[in-house]
């Protein structure tokens, strides 16, 4: 796997383009992406019962499992909107497939930004001629950027791997800020690959994955009403057909969960207010599902962030996090530790404070991106067992102990 120049038109026969049309006062509104050949296409919604209308028309155009473009505005929301919103995401599928030449069925939507405003429309209609005669596969930020809305960066990767003899791209473009929370948030993310595979895998990987990296990350609790992940996957690297899940398609699937990945941290470090990003892992724990369910706990805790904004190394809350997750702990055997660019600190072994160097850990807790490591001691599988990368001992030096 390799980090490659590009986004959403990396990969063959895909093709983008952004343009302000006037939904916004100045800012670019409209992105279109497109690919030359149909593709298999997966998609996974908001866990909100309050969906937007555009969510609706993708999840009724994607039943067959196919699609060659997705229309996205930002700016309005298109949600809690009735018949008049529903009708204008139709009408912006209709639009699309007019300007393109291709049935409206395979054209998605997707919108992002005020909830309860009548989407305007004709903006829309009025920009589409200009949308689709800027398509092209040099200027991809164009289109990352009309999909952002309070935004500060623009979130963009490209990867190249290889399936056999064949190079496979992979490119995807996201946006988020506010209204984060696990279980998707107001982001958007849009994937597009070369990659020859078969449409219930591509289903199969892309819930797997975003179950990995998005619905892991949180910023002020509010799960939104219009989150959507959508991949396109058009065949061009000519690669032999994946319809197993044999080593090709793990291979792509740890190339997918890495691009999600990269591409959830971009959106949490980005969210509204934050200046810090935090993770946590959780290792030694009976299973994923309860290491997630921890680490998701402390995470969200107000009090832990703001320990963490403050560089102040309160161990306490973090354990006050653990403690109210409703998993069973046996608190006599948990390790917790600080780690950044700045260095790495235990600061409580085996369900006991120890003495650390407070000055340190506040060196490292101001760094920009913190890391806090929690060891449950108490799994009946390694960490590795489910798939945490991250291992440390403790080793006492001058009587402090330290990772």
């Amino acid at each position: 796997m390799e980090i490659i120049n590009g986004s959403v038109t990396a990969a063959k026969g895909f093709y983008s383009s952004g343009i302000h049309c006037g939904i916004k006062k100045s800012k670019k509104d409209l992105a279109l992406i497109y690919s030359s050949k149909m593709c298999n296409a997966a998609a996974v919604y908001t866990t909100n019962q309050v969906k937007g209308e555009p969510l609706y028309v993708t999840m009724k155009h994607i039943k067959d499992g196919k699609a060659q473009a997705i229309i996205i505005n930002s700016g309005n929301a298109n949600t809690c909107t009735g018949e008049d919103g529903k009708k204008k995401a139709f009408m912006m599928t209709d639009l699309t497939s007019k300007a393109l030449g291709i049935d409206k069925e395979n054209v998605l939507v997707a919108s992002t930004g005020v909830i309860g405003v009548p989407l305007p429309i004709g903006a829309i209609e009025n920009g589409m001629d200009r949308l689709v005669g800027a398509l092209g596969k040099d200027d991809e930020e164009s289109a990352s950027e009309a999909i952002m809305t309070t935004d500060t960066i623009s979130k963009t990767i490209a990867l190249a791997f290889n399936i056999g003899d064949k190079t496979v791209t992979i490119g995807g473009m996201a946006k988020g800020s506010g209204m984060i929370h696990p279980n998707m948030a107001t982001m958007l993310s849009f994937i597009t690959t070369d990659l020859n595979i078969e449409q219930h895998l591509l289903q199969e990987a892309l819930r797997e994955s975003v179950n990995k990296s998005y619905n892991r990350i949180s910023v002020d609790g509010d799960t939104s009403t219009n989150d959507m992940a959508v991949i396109l996957a058009n065949g061009e690297a000519q690669n032999a057909l994946i319809s197993e899940k044999n080593d090709d398609y793990h291979t792509f699937l740890d190339v997918l969960n890495y691009l999600n990945t990269y591409l959830a941290k971009l959106i949490a470090k980005d969210g509204e207010g934050a200046t810090k990003l935090i993770e946590c892992q959780v290792m030694g724990a009976n299973s994923e599902e309860i290491a997630e369910i921890l680490s998701k706990s402390v995470i969200r805790s107000n009090l832990v962030k703001a320990a963490c904004f403050g560089a102040d190394a309160n161990w306490g809350r973090i354990l006050c996090a653990l403690g109210y997750s409703n998993i069973e702990l046996d608190i006599h055997k948990i390790d917790v530790a600080f780690e950044s660019s700045e260095g790495s600190m235990t600061v409580y072994q085996c369900g006991m404070p120890i003495i650390f160097d407070e000055a340190k850990a506040k060196k490292i807790l101001k760094a920009p991106e913190i890391k806090i490591l929690v060891n449950l001691n108490q799994g009946d599988k390694s960490a590795a067992a489910w798939g945490c990368d991250l291992t440390y001992e403790y080793v006492k030096i001058n009587g402090d102990y330290r990772s």
